[in-house]
């Protein structure tokens, strides 16, 4: 069994270069797999590896940059390694917005609790964002929520000029990271009513029961699980070979899905080059798993 651990910690880092080298190599020696980016405004990342090697990272993690709390941090289990291997990159922003976000003005008051979530998202006045991207908003959402349309996150602000400042805003992301620097954004724009889901959706997912839940769907994950369910169960949807993209079971009945080739999102725009070249790709793939093997283009593990 595998920890499966998310957090972010907005801290001042110096020594960016030093300090990749020096979690790369804590990384590779301890099992760890997965992504952390680190930026001069603080870290962000994903990790998985065995709960004694995780805690260990964790420790380390605290250690190196100075802190004893994250900002968030959240919890999962997976029967298998959902990471390919470790990484660590260095990035102007840990979200990039075009501004740098002091963690001494991060929005703390606007953070509710799942049950305080409900509440706010039932009243008609409240503007329900999902700061995630499109794909992700397809996968699950919460029920009236909007999606921006946005696939970079750094023209978020031209959707946000646009909202009135008299009504309540919620906004949530998968782990909360995307709506700190959105809130901070909003105060700063003279917006008075900001308030966003903490820990995001994956803490949604792991505190309310299914009854009592306003969430309609799964949530997409960028990992080897693909989406959870509530509980943080893993869910039923896969990632298609000729876009990347989340597919349901549904779309797997479709005429245009192609194990290893196309789903309905993809199959009109590939050309024939494309999808015989994916075709010889997913032979190889059978061939691998037929023996007993891992191929190197296979990409999940379920």
């Amino acid at each position: 069994m595998f920890k499966v651990f998310g957090f972010y910690k907005f801290i001042k880092i110096k020594s960016l270069k030093k300090n990749k080298a020096l979690l790369q190599k804590f990384l590779t020696s301890n099992n760890i797999r997965g992504t952390i980016i680190i930026a001069k405004e603080g870290l962000n990342g994903t990790i998985s590896g065995h709960i004694k090697d995780i805690d260990k990272t964790i420790k380390r993690l605290k250690f190196l940059f100075s802190f004893k709390y994250f900002d968030n941090n959240n919890e999962s289990k997976s029967k298998f390694q959902p990471f390919h291997k470790p990484k660590v990159k260095i990035k102007k922003e840990v979200v990039p917005m075009n501004f740098i976000l002091d963690s001494k003005k991060r929005n703390i008051k606007s953070h509710l609790d799942p049950k305080e979530w409900n509440k706010l998202i039932k009243d008609k006045d409240t503007h329900i964002i999902d700061t995630r991207k499109p794909f992700e908003y397809k996968v699950g959402t919460f029920k009236k929520s909007v999606n921006p349309n946005v696939n970079n996150f750094k023209d978020f602000p031209k959707y946000l000029n646009k909202l009135k400042k008299n009504k309540p805003v919620a906004m949530f992301c998968t782990g909360g990271i995307r709506c700190e620097k959105t809130s901070a954004y909003l105060k700063k724009k003279g917006f008075k009513n900001i308030y966003q889901l903490n820990g995001g959706i994956l803490n949604y997912l792991k505190k309310i029961k299914k009854k009592e839940s306003l969430w309609k769907g799964e949530c997409f994950v960028f990992d080897n699980r693909i989406s959870l369910k509530h509980g943080l169960k893993i869910g039923s949807y896969s990632i298609c070979s000729g876009c990347r993209e989340p597919i349901s079971t549904k779309d797997k009945r479709s005429k245009k899905f192609e194990e290893g080739v196309s789903c309905p999102n993809c199959h009109n725009n590939l050309t024939e080059s494309q999808k015989s070249r994916f075709r010889m790709r997913q032979s190889q793939v059978y061939k691998a798993k037929q023996s007993g093997k891992k191929y190197i283009f296979q990409k999940e593990f379920k």
